[in-house]
């Protein structure tokens, strides 16, 4: 039977619900990470740090996406749980258009100030032609990347999550072929990377918004005829704003990173944190996964002024993710030569410090869910001001402080535990506004 978003959640129904949010996470870290794992073994370790060192730049501007299907779907499943389906429609429909306007846009500003940011970023002579390919062919699906994101999120508003993973899937296998073909067996390069990550995009956008049009559409949420209402527009937006600026943060702090692994440790430096990166987007895409695929229930709820159900989802909440984040920590820090291997195995001196580094930031993992999830947990309640503060506290301050002052004590090992004092920090600020915020919302 089909699990709604007025149903009494079960810990067993909370899994099922938010487990196909959960494999998209997952999957779309997956094919994200066998990008990186073609261009190290089979373009270099300066192509591999090339694509890391542009990739903030890249989420700088689709972190926009992520702001618009996170803060429209929170409206829109707000306003399902008041009972208004036609005006649910509208603010859905509406917010499609926006997601598509805004990324032509920002394809088109982005591809004209790469180079020089790039430049900016640490990138040097022997890496900006690397930099600018990669970069230019992600930028030209930009538009299909913000839908992509847009409609994994409007896919659980509409209860069908499990089509969302299907789509994932897809797109991710997509990926995956496509990088073998392109770098493996036509030996394509950087540009083979980008455009097969460009095209897996296509399928991830193309194909919801084909469902979504459809006759077989038969849920509450569909296209509408509307009239651009400019107030519900900048409402879901700055209800999403955490979103973003979790992106923009994590990006900055990124560049950060980058800036100063050059020069305690140059392209190798880069290189390390690039697979560190890429392998916790895996552990990561759960706590992430989890947060987005049950915010909906929470904002349903929230609509419909159900405080027993509000605190019953939240506590099972806290409980599954602490569970997991044991499992996932206990996984992380024995496997880390061996997932660094995969990437950098070529290189005794790289995997080395890639190794190093992957216990030291796998810490955190023991942790930083509670921050994902309460920045999520306040953006379904509508509230884009305490979500935002969460993620600009926790994602871009604390990290820049720890990133600045930690490596003049310990060097490059000051880099890597930033990022375990940082989230550290974060936890402290969450729980701060979780129990401050109570009473407001009764949960």
């Amino acid at each position: 039977m089909q699990i709604q978003l007025s149903d009494h959640f079960s810990y067993g129904k909370l899994i099922r619900f938010t487990l196909p949010s959960i494999m998209m996470m997952i999957f779309t870290s997956i094919y994200s990470v066998v990008d990186g794992f073609f261009i190290s073994n089979y373009v270099g370790k300066t192509a591999f740090a090339s694509v890391n060192l542009i990739i903030p730049y890249l989420q700088i501007l689709g972190g926009v996406g992520a702001m618009l299907g996170v803060g429209g779907s929170a409206l829109t499943a707000k306003t399902l749980g008041e009972g208004d389906i036609p005006r649910a429609r509208k603010y859905f429909t509406m917010m499609v258009y926006l997601m598509a306007g805004v990324g032509v846009f920002f394809s088109v500003v982005g591809i004209a100030f790469l180079r020089p940011m790039a430049y900016v970023f640490g990138a040097t002579d022997n890496m900006i032609a690397d930099c600018t390919l990669y970069g230019t062919t992600c930028l030209v699906f930009n538009t299909v990347l913000l839908m992509q994101y847009g409609f994994q999120s409007y896919l659980i508003v509409a209860e069908k999550p499990k089509l969302g993973l299907i789509v994932t899937v897809l797109a991710g296998l997509t990926n995956m072929v496509l990088d073998f073909l392109f770098m493996a067996v036509f030996r394509m390069g950087i540009f083979g990377a980008a455009l097969a990550t460009g095209l897996s995009q296509c399928v991830g956008a193309i194909a919801p918004l084909a469902w979504f049009a459809s006759r077989k559409n038969t849920s509450a949420l569909r296209f509408a005829k509307t009239k651009i209402e400019l107030r519900p527009m900048l409402k879901a937006c700055a209800n999403g704003s955490s979103e973003m600026l979790s992106s923009v943060s994590g990006s900055i702090t990124g560049i950060l990173y980058n800036l100063q692994l050059m020069k305690y440790a140059g392209e190798d430096g880069v290189a390390a944190y690039g697979v560190v990166m890429y392998a916790a987007f895996i552990f990561i895409g759960v706590y992430v996964g989890y947060s987005s695929g049950s915010s909906p229930v929470m904002g349903y709820h929230y609509g419909a002024q159900n405080h027993a159900e509000m605190k019953n989802v939240l506590k099972k909440s806290l409980i599954l993710l602490s569970s997991a984040a044991v499992v996932l920590t206990g996984l992380a820090i024995p496997f880390a030569g061996t997932l660094s291997s995969l990437f950098v195995g070529y290189d005794a001196e790289l995997l080395e410090i890639t190794t190093h580094a992957f216990v030291i930031c796998a810490i955190p993992f023991a942790f930083m869910w509670f921050n994902i999830y309460t920045s999520s947990f306040f953006t379904a309640l509508n509230d884009g001001a305490v979500s935002a503060a969460i993620s600009f506290m926790r994602a871009l301050l604390l990290p820049v402080i720890c990133i600045i002052t930690l490596p003049m004590i310990w060097q490059l090992d000051g880099v890597w535990y930033s990022l375990v004092a940082s989230e550290l920090l974060g936890v402290v600020v969450s729980l701060g506004f979780m129990l401050g915020n109570r009473k407001k919302y009764g949960y």
